[in-house]
C-alpha cells in the first residue's frame, strides 16, 4: 500500500504486528486487538504517543514488556522498534534484569 493510503488504522496494525512479535510473554489475538485500537487512535499524534499508549498497555497488563517504536519507514511501509534497556540488557517482564 503506498503511503498516501496507509491510515492511522493501518500503522497501528503495523505497529502491533511488530510489537507481538518481540513481546514476551506473547500476547494473545484479544490483547492484541486492544492494542491495536489504542494505538490507531494515538497514531495521529506522533512517535511519542504511540510509544505512551505501550507504555499504558504494558502497566495495564503488568505482565509482559515490549519495545518501543523508534522510527518509521513510510516509504516501506515498516517500523523499527527497539527494547528498552538496562545496563545494556533488554527488560524483561515480571521483575527486571
Amino acid at each position: 500500500m503506498p503511503e498516501t493510503e496507509r491510515t492511522a488504522r493501518g500503522w497501528a496494525r503495523i505497529t502491533a504486528e511488530a510489537y507481538a512479535a518481540e513481546t514476551r510473554p506473547p500476547l494473545t489475538a484479544t490483547m492484541r486487538k486492544d492494542l491495536e485500537a489504542r494505538l490507531s487512535a494515538a497514531w495521529p499524534d506522533g512517535l511519542d504517543a504511540v510509544n505512551a499508549v505501550l507504555d499504558a498497555f504494558e502497566e495495564a497488563l503488568d505482565a509482559v514488556a515490549g519495545p518501543r517504536l523508534a522510527e518509521i519507514d513510510a516509504a516501506k511501509g515498516r517500523v523499527r522498534l527497539v527494547h528498552r534497556s538496562e545496563a545494556g540488557r533488554p527488560l524483561r517482564a515480571f521483575g527486571g534484569q
